[in-house]
This record gives structure tokens, C-alpha cells and sequence, in this order.
């Protein structure tokens, strides 16, 4: 019923003029009309720039009135699952896009980075840079390790970062991406490297959430606090 009430108001808005400029001196229902529809499209903004704002507002009335339907669900049904169909397709080539834009701009970086000045690359691809050096014991595979770290994109984006946090994190060698399970068995406690990860040993073809992207090549700065068995 809240919703109903809620979105009658924005057709009286709409019914009111087209031209009509809402200000804090049109009426209460006009700026709760105005609100909730402003809201409402700004939350929807990616799917409604497809979308025919007069026909969406002409189904939305006719639908929480109870008004008949010009379309037979069927049809709606049909017309939904072609836009979702679209949508999809449209998303997944743009994902395609953004995994060979990253892994070329990857193999770039990665390139030029092994020619710097103390930077090694190992065989599996993995490169480190030796910030400070440790004087502890080396973790294994099943070890426990406290690190604190810093992890950035290639344009310098911090996606995350437990030195922000100002709190270390525990977790065993073999339960993180490859990168980390073969720099952290390359360091000694106390010592601070920076590992150039390609996305391979990272996160691969698919990313991670919204911060990392599919064939991402990831910097992080890494300092082993302690190595418990």
C-alpha cells in the first residue's frame, strides 16, 4: 500500500505538467512525487537509459491502478527476456573487451618492469622487488603467516589495504592467490618486498568483484610479520 501511495504520487506529478519545476515551495505530494521518482532513476540509471520513460511510466500507472494491460504477459515476458538477453550479451563482449585491454596492458608493464633495477623475475612469471631485507625464518606452504599489506591495480588504484586498516592479517601460505603463496615462501620475517603478480598467478580470467578486473596484473607491498608453524 506504501508503495502504491508512493508511486500514485509521482503520476500526479507527472500529470501535473511536464514542464513543471519542483522547488521546496511546490506541495509536499509534488516534492515526495519528484523524490522518489529523482531516487528511483538515479538507482536505475544504467537500466533506464534503455529503457522509453513515457511507455515505463505508462505501464507503472496502468499496473498499480489495476488498469487492463495492452500487452498480453506473454508478450511482456517475451519483451523482458529479449531486453535481459541483450543485456547480457552486451555485458559479457564488454567483459571480453576489458580481459584483453588488462592482460595487454599486463604484459606490457610486466615487460618493461623486469628491466628495472633489482626487480626478479622468477619462472612462474612472478616479480619482486626486495624493499627491505628480513632476518627471520621463511614460511612454507602449511605455514601461518602475520603480514601487513597493501595491494594496488596497474593506474595505482588501493583495492585493498590492511596498513589503512592499521591491523595485520593471519592466514596460512596455500589459501591465497599464487602470487602470495610463492613470494611469502621467497621472504624472511621482518622483510618487505613488493610482488608484481600477473594476472595468472592472481585472479585470472574472471577478476575479483567490482576493483578487480578480469587478467588484472596486481602490485602489492607485503611485510612478513611473523611466521608461526
Amino acid at each position: 500500500m506504501k508503495n502504491t501511495i508512493l508511486l500514485l504520487s509521482m503520476f500526479s506529478l507527472v500529470s501535473v505538467s511536464h514542464a513543471a519545476v519542483i522547488t521546496n515551495k511546490s506541495t509536499q505530494e509534488e516534492q515526495l512525487g519528484y523524490s522518489y521518482g529523482y531516487v528511483m532513476g538515479r538507482s536505475n540509471a544504467e537500466t533506464l537509459k534503455d529503457i522509453n520513460l513515457d511507455a515505463f511510466i505508462l505501464g507503472l500507472k496502468q499496473g498499480s491502478t489495476g488498469q487492463k494491460a495492452t500487452l498480453t504477459d506473454e508478450e511482456m515476458a517475451k519483451a523482458l527476456t529479449q531486453y535481459k538477453q541483450q543485456s547480457d550479451a552486451k555485458q559479457l563482449n564488454d567483459f571480453k573487451k576489458l580481459a584483453l585491454q588488462n592482460a595487454k596492458l599486463g604484459d606490457d608493464f610486466l615487460a618493461e618492469n623486469a628491466k628495472k633495477s633489482g626487480v626478479i623475475t622468477t619462472k612462474s612469471g612472478l616479480q619482486y622487488l626486495v624493499l627491505q631485507p628480513g632476518m627471520g625464518k621463511s614460511p612454507k606452504t602449511n605455514s601461518k603467516v602475520s603480514v601487513n599489506y597493501e595491494g594496488r591495480l596497474l593506474d595505482g588504484t588501493v583495492f585493498d589495504s590492511s596498513i589503512a586498516r592499521n591491523q595485520a592479517v593471519d592466514f596460512q601460505v596455500n589459501q591465497v592467490i599464487q602470487g602470495w603463496t610463492e613470494g611469502l615462501q621467497l621472504m624472511k620475517e621482518g622483510a618487505k618486498y613488493r610482488l608484481f603478480i600477473p594476472a595468472a598467478l592472481a585472479y585470472g580470467e574472471i577478476g575479483s568483484g567490482d576493483a578487480i578486473g578480469p587478467n588484472s596484473t596486481l602490485i602489492f607491498d607485503v611485510e612478513l610479520l611473523k611466521v608461526s608453524p
